[in-house]
């Protein structure tokens, strides 16, 4: 069987910062889509449009994710680290994706996300030490400042990019949740092993 060197390489720094690392709170907005907001108008004669289980039946139904993040996610989770979204929208299409990715933890229309974390981290039965994070504008400070490592994508406001641990390459939708579930994965110690798999 040939052995595959991972091409990957991050600073020891960052690698040192981010081991140990159990759980990683996510953004969707500019994080794990572009940040771009698709509606519809409303149905005729139906001001609010709310289907039989509360969720918006009309408004925001369209959302762009990106395949490699959604693999990402995936690698996250056969690595014994827990994804968990925090964010200030719901909706059909965002529940649904969360559902096929297999994500159990997450938040939804949650704009005050340290509190939400901090119920995640006290149901799982973790602490801060053990926590990342990822977003892309000012709600999301509380809970990066607080978590061990942090991660913004390319596009995130100034602020938010100046007080990241990592900022990655791609932007948000495009690639940027990937890179961080990347990092992740090499300092667990599990990312060679993941890459081997697909290389027999």
């Amino acid at each position: 069987m040939m052995v595959v060197t991972p091409a990957l390489n991050f600073s020891p720094e960052l690698l040192l910062r981010a081991q140990g690392v159990k759980v990683a709170f996510f953004d969707i907005d500019g994080v794990l889509t572009d940040g771009g907001l698709y509606f519809s108008e409303y149905p005729e004669g139906h001001e609010l449009a709310l289907a039989n289980d509360g969720y918006r039946a009309a408004g925001e139904i369209i959302k762009r994710f990106n395949t490699l993040d959604g693999h990402g996610l995936k690698l996250l989770q056969r690595a014994g680290i827990t994804p968990v979204v925090i964010t200030g929208r719901d909706s059909h299409v965002l529940r649904a994706r969360l559902n096929a990715l297999g994500i159990t933890h997450a938040h939804f229309g949650t704009e005050d996300k340290r509190p939400a974390a901090e119920l995640t981290l006290q149901a799982l039965g973790l602490d801060w030490s053990v926590a990342a994070a990822m977003g892309d504008d000012w709600p999301d400070l509380p809970v990066m400042a607080r978590a061990a490592v942090s991660c913004a994508p390319a596009n995130a406001h100034l602020e938010v990019r100046a007080r990241a641990h990592h900022v990655t390459q791609a932007a948000g939708g495009h690639g940027a949740g990937r890179e961080f579930c990347d990092l992740l994965l090499v300092a667990s110690g599990r990312y060679a092993g993941l890459l081997q798999e697909y290389n027999q």
